[in-house]
């Protein structure tokens, strides 16, 4: 999952706060016009989101300003990928001829035949040896390549440094383990007027993406490695249930509304009335420009728990009915949108700045070399948050694992919502039994592939 599905300055909506249908127009339309190749794409910003459907309409008529034999129709959408029609789309013959995903799909669509392979067209994506190979290793099935990885991002703890100030703790020195989390959460809560230590997520499949980050945070695991069995009901899944319990009914650092999504949540911290909370860097510009927060008081640190993060992104698959000239044109949409450092949709931090959108978020690298090296220095040039809060986090992910999501991660993320809620609505719930049934059903998923 991910709170955003567009570039990692959107600052327009949340999720939870706003939905798009789709426009149903995909692969099936005419792949020529006028002696042009035309492709459908999707992901691209709504019109409530303002900046970011400027720069993505100003991207697009650039690239077929380069490229007259192209013809690129955009469809908007938010969430980029809703995960309730996304497989309907696909075998309805309703998908774009290049289409947004998560990290975690890109199995399941290769699996379901509905991917174009691009291995033998790849050479003339002008980027790809520039990526990271854990990336690129994502879309990668038994040897053949089926996506283009675009972002990346990394789980971590964002902080009100203002609240740590006002409870008598060290803002530069967060919370590394989830006791001193515990601790920090309490002390935070008894400053009253409504405030709460610690916050998290328990339902719309929320609770279950944060049991698996807090889960990996302890050094276990959702699934085995072979992918055939559940690995939730062990001690660190007790210790991630167990702590939640504790700081709902025993320490009371909680606040006693729960079962909050994202949007509940950064309300919260928006308004300063909340401590902490679990999230990818993307969620500091919503904080501020849509929930009233200041950079100045949120920081990011690590995961607590020092052993692993949840890790995850998006990238772009094309279609399996797409001709050759589509796949070789989606190929190079892709290089001038989002794979161009310092440039384009993702890139252009020069432009980003000018539109006060934010520059300097610590996202996970996405190139390497002298790619990388370029990205950073236009980065750090046109930088306007202060990225000097942020560097506990960037330092601390460097000894972590970083973990990808699950295999059928929002099946899996559903089960495991009801323990997360469980254990945060009734006092007396039953730990040992909450995960007991949360293996078994997993262990039906994942033996159904």
């Amino acid at each position: 999952m991910r709170s955003t599905g567009f570039r990692r300055t959107f600052v327009a909506l949340s999720v939870g706060s706003l939905a798009f249908a789709l426009t149903s127009c995909g692969s099936g339309d005419d792949d020529s016009a006028g002696g042009k190749t035309r492709i459908t794409v999707n992901c691209m910003p709504p019109k409530s989101a303002e900046v970011d459907r400027r720069f993505f309409e100003q991207d697009i008529a650039s690239f077929e300003k380069r490229n007259p034999d192209i013809d690129v129709v955009a469809h908007d959408a938010f969430p980029c990928q809703d995960p309730k029609t996304f497989d309907a789309k696909l075998a309805g013959g309703q998908m774009e001829d290049v289409f947004y995903t998560y990290f975690t799909d890109a199995r399941h669509v290769v699996d379901i035949h509905q991917a174009a392979d691009l291995t033998p067209y790849v050479k003339e994506l002008k980027s790809y040896g520039t990526l990271q190979q854990q990336l690129r290793d994502i879309y990668t099935v038994d040897g053949r390549i089926y996506g283009i990885p675009r972002t990346g991002y990394s789980m971590g703890l964002i902080y009100n440094k203002k609240l740590f100030e006002k409870a008598g703790l060290d803002p530069e020195q967060p919370p590394a383990t989830w006791a001193e989390l515990r601790a920090d959460a309490k002390r935070i809560a008894a400053l009253g007027d409504g405030t709460v230590g610690y916050a998290d997520y328990s339902a719309q499949n929320q609770g279950g993406w944060h049991f698996t980050a807090e889960l990996y945070s302890q050094g276990g695991d959702v699934v085995s490695a072979d992918g055939k069995k559940a690995t939730v009901d062990t001690p660190e899944g007790r210790a991630v249930l167990q702590n939640l319990h504790d700081m709902r009914w025993t320490d009371d650092s909680m606040g006693s509304k729960q079962l909050l999504v994202i949007n509940d949540v950064q309300q919260l911290m928006g308004s300063g009335k909340l401590g902490m909370y679990l999230s990818a860097p993307d969620n500091i510009p919503i904080l501020v420009k849509e929930k009233g927060g200041d950079y100045k008081d949120l920081a990011l640190a690590p995961m607590p728990g020092g052993k692993g993060t949840l890790i995850g992104g998006d990238g772009y698959m094309v279609d399996k009915k797409a001709s050759p000239e589509q796949i070789r044109a989606a190929l190079k949409w892709l290089d001038h949108m989002f794979l161009t450092p310092g440039a384009g949709f993702l890139g252009d931090y020069a432009r980003a700045r000018k539109a006060d959108a934010p520059v300097g978020l610590p996202e996970p690298r996405l190139f390497t070399g002298a790619a990388d090296a370029k990205d950073q220095q236009v980065k750090k040039a046109n930088a306007n948050v202060p990225v000097e809060n942020y560097q506990a986090f960037l330092d601390g992910n460097q000894s972590l694992d970083l973990k990808i999501e699950p295999p059928h991660a929002q099946q899996i993320y559903s089960v495991l919502d009801g323990a997360v809620s469980a254990v945060l609505t009734k006092k007396d719930a039953d730990i040992d039994q909450l995960l007991e049934d949360a293996s078994t059903k997993i262990d039906g998923i994942l033996a159904r592939g």
